[in-house]
């Protein structure tokens, strides 16, 4: 098992990275909403993006950016997601990144870029050109908890985690923010995540990486079952803990992917908790499915229900609706097998109620801020789990009037 020292100060934990947050009055509100994380050391950079067949322009043009697996700095805004705004909104991307560029004298083509927000309305550019020079002077050692700030859209609380680990017999760090609590199933990415590290990781070695911690975080949560049109997930690693570079196949990598996916994890959970009106933290796991991917298939189903989420949020142990749930998903399911707990407490037995259930147990179990249901389909081996949240009043609140 990898020893975690987790760490305060989010991205900027990390050796050689400074970032900053501001206000560049895209938000109505007037809150940060223009953030920047630049390592003055050329970084080796691995991203993984939106799976959504509508992408944002931003989304476009970092992934042309990311192919040349260098980059020194991270741009992203928050309150306008500059997706389906046309040629206008990639001419307006590249600028973004060209301005950027010029006042931290690197190639354009170094910085990645992020939107997320109303979509559908062009960027305030002349907004955003004015406060670019104030942004970059802002950047500092401690500025990574303002660049969290100025990701947030429905968030209520910034993101941030940290953590050292031994990687081939050193120490290196790994820090990232993270941002997004709505429109958020992602498949490959999540709204937002940028995770820097002083670890030397070669090219390839660092986009494997990458790919598995976030198939094994951001792939496990749901808040309501859609996907956004800007998801990006970024890393930059700038080499400066001067170890090995970690290539494919090697112990190093392992334990650098353990370190990863220990910030990454931490995140995703952190994402859901402050999921849109969500007021509780559920895990979803299975067990006993014939393989990994039933056991995922069937997690997601009852992790997505409506109406297994409003149970949620009601405290109401109302099984039947996770069996129903569990019996429309493409998992194999056969109904005498399945049993279901909350916590400790079992509540079904081979697709019935067990005989003496305490169903008031359950109950105070349902009332935590977190816990976990665990499901056996009692068919095989297969095992994995899913992070969600319940669905409230506050939700509908939320999304009836985002716009407005």
């Amino acid at each position: 098992m990898l020893e975690v020292e987790w760490l305060e100060g989010g991205i900027t934990a990390v050796p050689g990275i400074l970032a900053g947050g501001v206000a560049a009055g895209i938000k109505p509100s007037g809150r940060k909403d223009l953030a920047l994380i630049h390592s003055p050391t050329p970084a080796r950079a691995a991203a993984v993006f939106t799976t959504n067949q509508i992408k944002g322009a931003p989304v476009l043009v970092s992934t042309e950016h990311a192919r040349g697996g260098v980059a020194q700095a991270i741009l992203a805004s928050s309150g306008c997601a500059n997706v389906c705004t046309g040629e206008r909104g990639v001419k307006d991307a590249r600028e973004m990144t060209r301005i950027t560029g010029d006042l931290l004298r690197i190639p354009p083509t170094h910085v990645l870029i992020a939107a997320t927000g109303v979509i559908g309305v062009p960027l305030p550019m002349d907004k955003i050109r004015a406060a670019l020079p104030r942004l970059v002077k802002a950047l500092s050692p401690q500025g990574g908890r303002a660049a969290a700030e100025a990701i947030m859209t429905t968030d209520t609380r910034p993101k941030e985690a940290a953590c050292r680990v031994e990687v081939g017999g050193r120490p290196v760090v790994i820090g990232g923010i993270a941002k997004g609590v709505g429109m958020l199933e992602p498949h490959l990415a999540t709204m937002f995540c940028f995770v820097a590290t002083d670890a030397a990781v070669e090219r390839g070695a660092l986009a494997r990486a990458l790919r598995r911690a976030v198939d094994r975080t951001f792939n496990r949560v749901t808040v309501d079952g859609d996907q956004s049109t800007s998801d990006t997930v970024a890393v930059l690693a700038n080499g400066l803990a001067e170890n090995r570079p970690l290539e494919k196949g090697g112990r190093g990598l392992r334990q650098f992917t353990a370190g990863l996916e220990a910030v990454m994890g931490r995140l995703a959970r952190l994402l859901v908790a402050d999921g849109e009106g969500a007021t509780k933290l559920v895990t979803v796991s299975v067990r006993g499915a014939v393989s990994r991917r039933d056991a995922v298939a069937a997690a997601r189903s009852v992790a997505n229900s409506p109406l297994v989420k409003t149970a949620l949020n009601g405290a109401d142990p109302n099984w039947g609706r996770i069996m129903m749930a569990l019996g429309k998903s493409p998992a194999r399911v056969e109904q005498d097998r399945v049993a279901i707990a909350f916590g400790d407490e079992g509540l079904v037995e081979r697709g019935l109620l067990r005989e003496g259930v305490r169903l008031d147990r359950i109950r105070e179990i349902m009332g935590r801020p977190e816990y976990e249901i665990v499901i056996d389909l009692g068919l095989g081996r297969g095992e994995e789990r899913i992070w969600t949240c319940d669905l409230s009043e506050e939700y509908v609140r939320i999304n009836g009037k985002y716009t407005t």
